[in-house]
């Protein structure tokens, strides 16, 4: 199959789940526009990797762009802690109407761009202090080369970008621990599966495009992408926790899911923070 059918059959699939995740317990929604001082789980545990790497006001008063938004409460959430000119992006126009209703409804004026991730930087005329993604999002992307140099093009000089993401190892498990059944490292092409529910509760059944296609990408393949890019990289983590529960084994935690007490110890998430520089570097064809 083409990556452009392969892209378009993911938008149809993300198209469908954003019903599903918006009426959803797991996204609680109702309850996320009741208490405006909510701020989702994501968005807590990906603010603990990047403030270390912000000044002491953390992202309040700093522009902010959030790639591959879904319905966006996670970009609601980072309004909330304070950012401004909060632009999210998402492929899926489903997901994005969710947004802007969400969005609506809290009193937030965000901009909604419908679009591929890799490619934002031809999709948002303007740049930013800081540019986040997390929570299953590169698994969609077919490469990361193009991805890499957006996120540069859209940050300021000095500006910040942070990845926290399932950590690869999951997928060669195929999220069923405790063998290896698939590649960990990319390069070999999308995996195809058929699956019409997600991972929000009582959601098997629901979809009817049930084709989902994702792309390995390993650590090294991420970090790689963004040095090649001319971002620097600032800290690079391997962590035991995840936003959802991908299989059995894990038990709640104030992360959100982890491993049982007795386990091996592996990386459930992983995090990378790079920063664009403030002055230009040799072989920075963005510079001027």
């Amino acid at each position: 199959m083409h990556i452009a059918d392969a892209v378009a059959a993911n938008r149809a699939n993300w198209n469908e789940r954003a019903d599903v995740h918006a009426s959803s317990q797991m996204y609680d929604v109702e309850g996320f526009l009741a208490d405006p001082q909510t701020v989702s789980t994501v968005v807590r545990n990906d603010l603990s990797v990047l403030e270390p790497h912000l000044p002491g006001t953390g992202v309040r008063g700093r522009s902010l762009l959030h790639l591959q938004c879904h319905i966006g409460t996670d970009t609601i959430s980072w309004a909330r802690l304070g950012a401004v000119d909060v632009h999210g992006v998402d492929l899926s126009p489903n997901s994005l109407r969710h947004a802007r209703r969400i969005a609506g409804a809290d009193g937030r004026e965000i901009r909604w761009v419908e679009g591929d991730a890799r490619f934002a930087s031809s999709l948002v005329d303007r740049s930013f202090d800081i540019v986040v993604t997390s929570a299953g999002t590169i698994v969609w992307l077919p490469e990361l080369g193009d991805w890499a140099r957006s996120i540069r093009d859209l940050l300021v000089p000095g500006g910040v970008f942070m990845i926290r993401d399932d950590h690869p190892i999951l997928g060669a498990m195929d999220h069923e621990p405790w063998s290896i059944c698939d590649d960990y490292l990319g390069g070999d092409g999308y995996r195809s599966y058929d699956d019409s529910g997600s991972y929000t509760e009582n959601s098997a059944g629901r979809i009817s495009q049930v084709t989902n296609y994702e792309w390995r990408h390993d650590l090294g393949e991420v970090v790689g992408a963004l040095l090649d890019a001319g971002l620097v990289i600032e800290a690079l983590a391997e962590l035991p926790y995840m936003d959802w529960p991908a299989f059995d084994d894990l038990v709640p935690c104030p992360q959100g899911w982890e491993l049982r007490q007795g386990a091996p110890r592996i990386p459930l998430n992983f995090a990378v923070v790079a920063r664009r520089p403030a002055t230009a570097t040799v072989g920075d064809d963005s510079a001027g």
